[in-house]
C-alpha cells in the first residue's frame, strides 16, 4: 500500500509543465499553486497583469491535487448560521453563489480544454439513521422552497438500492447538479492554462519574508528576492503565520482517503448503479465514489488532526468501507494519503485584504468548487475587472490562538465525535 496520493501516483506532474525562473520584479505575486491561485493567476494574466505563482513544493502539490474530486452545492456553515448572521437574503445569495462555483468548474475546463475526467452525474446524501432522513427532507423542502433548487429526489431506505448497493443507510437526497473530476489532471489543467496567459510558474519558492516598501513588497523567498505591487496568499489549509492576522482566522484540519483495486464492471455496477458521488450526514462524514477507473475511493477521518498515523487511519477507513459495501472485502487497498483542509472558524469562505496583503481561504472541505471560484473572482478583483466579491463582504472572525491548533482541536474532535454517538 503507497501512502502517496493516488492522483499524481496515476498522473505525475507533466515533464513539460512550463516553469519559470524567479524573476526580479512583477505586479502580482500569488503565494500558492492549488485551485485558488491558479485560477487568479488566469484572470489577472488574461487582463495582461503580470504576474508569479510561487510554490514550496511542485505545482499543485497541496490539497488541489489531493481531494477526493467531488462537487455540490451548498456551504459547509448551516442555513441557520448564515441567516442568523446576514439575512435570509444573503443565505440565499450566498447558496447561489455556491452552486455559480459548480458551474464555473465545469466552464472553465470546457473553455481550457482540460482533460480531467469531468462528470455531472450527480450525488446521494446519505441518512446514517432514521432521523437524519426526517433533516434530509426538512433539506429538500429549503432547497426548493428558500433557493428554486429543483431536481431533487429523496429516496427510503426501501428505494435506496436504485443508487447504491448498501443496506446501511435509512434513505437519501438525490441530485443531478453535483460534478466529480480528476483533481490532479484539473490541477496541471490550471497550470497550462495559466503560463499560457502569460503567467510564470515558479516551484520550490518558499516564501520566508514579505516586506513592505514604499511602491509594494519585497518577498524573501528560497529562490531569492522578488518585488510585487501586489500579494496574494492562496495558501487555504496550508497557510503559515507568515501574515500572522491572515493565519489568525483560519486552521488546518485533515482529511484521510484511500482507494482500493480497480474492481470488475459487475460488482461496480452493484455498488453504484448511476455511479453517483456519496455522502453520508455524519458531523465526521464519509464520501465516496468510484475513480474513472473503477477503484473505490473512500476519505474522512476520526479526528481533525492532520497528523494522523496514515495506516492506522487506512485500516479505520477500510473498516468503515466494508460496513458500507462489504462486497468489497478481499480487494486490496492501493493507496492511503492525507492533505489539509482550512477550516475557517465561521465554516465560511472568505476573501479580502489585511495589513495589505490579499488573501482567500477557508473552504472547510468545499475548495475544490468553491476555492476555484473565489480564485477567479480575486483574479478579477486584482485585474481591476471586478469591485469585490460576496466573501469579501462578510465578517471574519479572527483570534490570536488560531496557531495553537493542536492544543484545541482535540477538544473540538471529542465534541463531534460526541454529537455523532447521540444525534
Amino acid at each position: 500500500m503507497k501512502t502517496t496520493p493516488f492522483w499524481t501516483d496515476q498522473t505525475p506532474r507533466p515533464s513539460d509543465l512550463p516553469l519559470s525562473d524567479l524573476p526580479n520584479q512583477v505586479d502580482i505575486a500569488v503565494i500558492g499553486s492549488g485551485y485558488t491561485g491558479l485560477n487568479a493567476a488566469i484572470e489577472i494574466a488574461k487582463a495582461g497583469g503580470n504576474v508569479v505563482v510561487l510554490e514550496q513544493e511542485t505545482i499543485g502539490w497541496g490539497a488541489s491535487s489531493r481531494n477526493a474530486g467531488m462537487m455540490s452545492a451548498g456551504m459547509k456553515a448551516s442555513a441557520n448560521f448564515i441567516t442568523r448572521n446576514y439575512g435570509p437574503e444573503k443565505n440565499r445569495l450566498f447558496f447561489q453563489w455556491s452552486a455559480d462555483a459548480v458551474d464555473y468548474v465545469d466552464r472553465v475546463v470546457q473553455d481550457e480544454n482540460i482533460d480531467c475526467d469531468f462528470n455531472r452525474k450527480g450525488a446521494v446524501f446519505l441518512a446514517c439513521k432514521p432521523s437524519h432522513l426526517e433533516d434530509l427532507k426538512a433539506y429538500k423542502k429549503e432547497l426548493e422552497n428558500e433557493y428554486g433548487f429543483q431536481g431533487t429526489k429523496l429516496l427510503t431506505s426501501q428505494d435506496l438500492h436504485t443508487e447504491i448497493g448498501s443496506s446501511l443507510y435509512s434513505g437519501g437526497l438525490v441530485n443531478d447538479f453535483s460534478a466529480g473530476l480528476d483533481p490532479a489532471k484539473y490541477t496541471y489543467g490550471l497550470a497550462f492554462a495559466a503560463a499560457r496567459y502569460g503567467s510564470k510558474l515558479v516551484e520550490k519558492a518558499e516564501v520566508k519574508k514579505i516586506k513592505r516598501t514604499n511602491d509594494g513588497f519585497e518577498l524573501t523567498t528560497s529562490k531569492g528576492q522578488l518585488k510585487a505591487k501586489e500579494v496574494l496568499m492562496a495558501t487555504n489549509g496550508y497557510t503559515t503565520r507568515l501574515v500572522p492576522r491572515i493565519r489568525n482566522g483560519i486552521f488546518p484540519s485533515g482529511s484521510y482517503i484511500i482507494v482500493t483495486e480497480p474492481l470488475p464492471d459487475e460488482l461496480q455496477k452493484e455498488l453504484a448503479p448511476t455511479n453517483r458521488n456519496f455522502e453520508d450526514t455524519r458531523n465526521f462524514l464519509n464520501y465516496f465514489c468510484l475513480t474513472a477507473d473503477g477503484r473505490v475511493l473512500i476519505g474522512g477521518r476520526r479526528s481533525l488532526s492532520p497528523n494522523l498515523d496514515l495506516h492506522e487511519s487506512a485500516r479505520h477507513l477500510y473498516q468503515r468501507l466494508l460496513e458500507i459495501w462489504p462486497q468489497v472485502e478481499g480487494y486490496a487497498v492501493t493507496h492511503v494519503w492525507t492533505g489539509r483542509l482550512g477550516i475557517s472558524f465561521d465554516l465560511m469562505p472568505h476573501a479580502g485584504r489585511l495589513d495589505d496583503i490579499w488573501f482567500a481561504n477557508g473552504y472547510c472541505g468545499h475548495g475544490l468548487a468553491i476555492g476555484s471560484y473565489l480564485g477567479y473572482e480575486i483574479g478579477q478583483v486584482l485585474a481591476g475587472k471586478l469591485e469585490s466579491s460576496p466573501m469579501m463582504e462578510i465578517n471574519h472572525p479572527r483570534y490570536f490562538f488560531a496557531s495553537l491548533d493542536k492544543l484545541f482541536l482535540p477538544a473540538v474532535s471529542l465534541w463531534y465525535k460526541t454529537k455523532d454517538r447521540f444525534y
